[in-house]
């Protein structure tokens, strides 16, 4: 049976993605900072009749990291799949933020990645076999403004994962970057702050909140990302990268179309309404509510 470890598993993306691959025959290890907030993944687990396998695992702190995978490499003896779901969010443009925030996101989103990469890759390797699983986010493709923090974290796991790709290659380790625009989650009730210490950056962060309040009501359910990370551990034709979600694959296509200078030139837009109307026309997304 193939063993599979979730991190950050007791909501949205990571709580579908445990109970989608326990579904389809994985060994599923769903791992979470505070098992006390297991419940509902639990009543989702016995719902779909299922069983998992609960792990205590701060991705943030090396020791949590290493004591976690222990014990599911002790009680499973190995680990196949890997899925780096556990993250924060961050919001704030770039002279508003403090270091302790890029900080305190960097650690969560990609050094916890990396602490968990290089906790499971050395079986991996010596099997020669395994997959890596990394969500990122649509924002590791687009610097979507008023998120600063955030995007820096999600455009370095892009960055990461592309380079591992390649190193893990000759050992048959698959590599996989999920990509989703606005999935049903938990995160953003949780991710509302706007700093605006200088008042300078008004548009900015009304910008930002207008995006989610035209997505949010149109979010996808985190199921389909769950189906996706299933497909991307288990096809014949993988690849590295996977868009998905509301708003996803339409801004992903539209970033990677629009020159460097278009971009700016987005961003010197001073009217409203002419921005989201010059958004719709590069992303074929409606941000207007």
């Amino acid at each position: 049976m193939t063993v599979a470890l979730v991190t950050g598993s007791n909501s949205g993306i990571g709580r579908a993605t445990a109970v989608h691959l326990a579904r389809q025959g994985f060994d599923v290890y769903a791992s979470m900072r505070n098992l006390a907030n297991a419940e509902k993944l639990q009543g989702m687990a016995d719902q779909a009749g299922v069983a998992l396998e609960l792990v205590q695992l701060d991705v943030g702190d090396d020791g949590s990291v290493r004591r976690g995978i222990a014990e599911v490499v002790g009680m499973a003896g190995q680990v196949d799949v890997l899925v780096n779901n556990a993250g924060v969010g961050g919001n704030g443009v770039t002279e508003e933020c403090t270091i302790d925030l890029y900080e305190e996101v960097m650690n969560a989103n990609l050094y916890g990645a990396i602490r968990c990469i290089q906790a499971v890759l050395p079986g991996m390797r010596e099997r020669r076999s395994g997959s890596i699983v990394n969500i990122s986010s649509v924002v590791g493709k687009i610097a979507h403004i008023g998120q600063s923090p955030y995007y820096v974290s999600k455009w370095a796991m892009e960055a990461m994962s592309e380079g591992l790709a390649q190193e893990v290659a000759p050992f048959g380790v698959r590599v996989a970057v999920i990509e989703p625009g606005i999935t049903k989650s938990a995160i953003f009730a949780k991710n509302v702050d706007a700093p605006n210490q200088t008042g300078a950056y008004d548009a900015h962060y009304r910008r930002l909140f207008q995006f989610y309040a035209a997505g949010i009501p149109a979010a996808t359910p985190p199921e389909e990302v769950a189906a996706l990370v299933h497909h991307a551990v288990t096809t014949d034709k993988p690849k590295l990268r996977y868009a998905c979600s509301w708003g996803g694959a339409e801004i992903v296509a539209g970033r990677q179309a629009m020159s460097d200078e278009d971009w700016v030139a987005l961003g010197a837009l001073e009217d409203d309404d002419e921005y989201y109307a010059r958004f719709s026309e590069v992303f074929g997304v409606d941000i207007r509510v």
